[in-house]
């Protein structure tokens, strides 16, 4: 199976050892995404949809560079720190899908890097 890394400029560069994303085969593999822009290298912390729109926006920066879109995801797992949020992530998340949707999880968990309160992953299909 070959393997290849995909990086973007666009999205937030790592923190440790890990990719942005790995294509295996015809299938995309996107590491957790956060609220932080990697224009400015700070984080976007105004609210929750705006933390929500800027994951997602650095998510689809990795999918172009994979040659992919939204369209293409399969499977996406959301983590947030409270769930009384899910709504108003639920309603930014829906704007960039808007039929075929992927199948998903959403958990809370106690505390995200940097200590955001959202992030996704994401894996895709050509």
């Amino acid at each position: 199976m070959e393997k290849q890394v995909i990086n973007t400029n666009n999205a937030p560069a790592p923190i440790g050892p890990y990719n942005q994303a790995i294509l295996a085969g015809n299938t995309l593999y996107i590491s957790g995404q956060i609220p932080l822009n990697a224009a400015t290298n700070e984080l976007v912390m105004d609210n929750i949809q705006a933390q929500t729109h800027q994951v997602m926006k650095n998510l689809r920066y990795i999918l172009t560079e994979a040659g992919m879109n939204f369209g293409h995801v399969v499977k996406t797992s959301i983590f947030i720190t409270d769930m009384n949020d899910f709504a108003q992530i639920n309603a930014v998340y829906g704007e960039y899908f808007t039929s075929d949707f992927p199948a998903r999880e959403t958990v809370q968990v106690a505390a995200l890097p940097k200590a955001v309160n959202v992030e996704i992953s994401m894996i895709a299909v050509k």
